[in-house]
């Protein structure tokens, strides 16, 4: 099976995540927030850049739950339809 390319929408939408699970971690140390997510400090950080714009939903759900953000608000930022990034503490 041969992944389709990524749309613009689709990596804006990741960097939006990207930006939220950022200020989420705020003063948290990366590699602490990847090893309670059970990931690699560098996917974090790829997350966070918008280097991988479209990480697996188990991954999400394990940022969310490390970082103490619902799941829906998570969502909601990848539509684009949740708080500002200013919001998120």
């Amino acid at each position: 099976m041969v992944r389709q390319p990524l749309t613009l929408e689709q990596i804006e939408a990741g960097r939006r995540l990207g930006a939220l699970l950022r200020r989420a971690r705020a003063g948290r140390d990366l590699t602490e927030v990847a090893q309670a997510a059970g990931i690699s400090p560098e996917t974090l950080r790829k997350i966070e850049t918008g280097r991988l714009p479209s990480p697996g939903f188990g991954t999400i759900v394990c940022l969310g739950e490390a970082l103490d953000v619902p799941l829906q608000d998570l969502a909601a930022c990848w539509r684009g339809t949740g708080l500002p990034l200013e919001a998120v503490s």
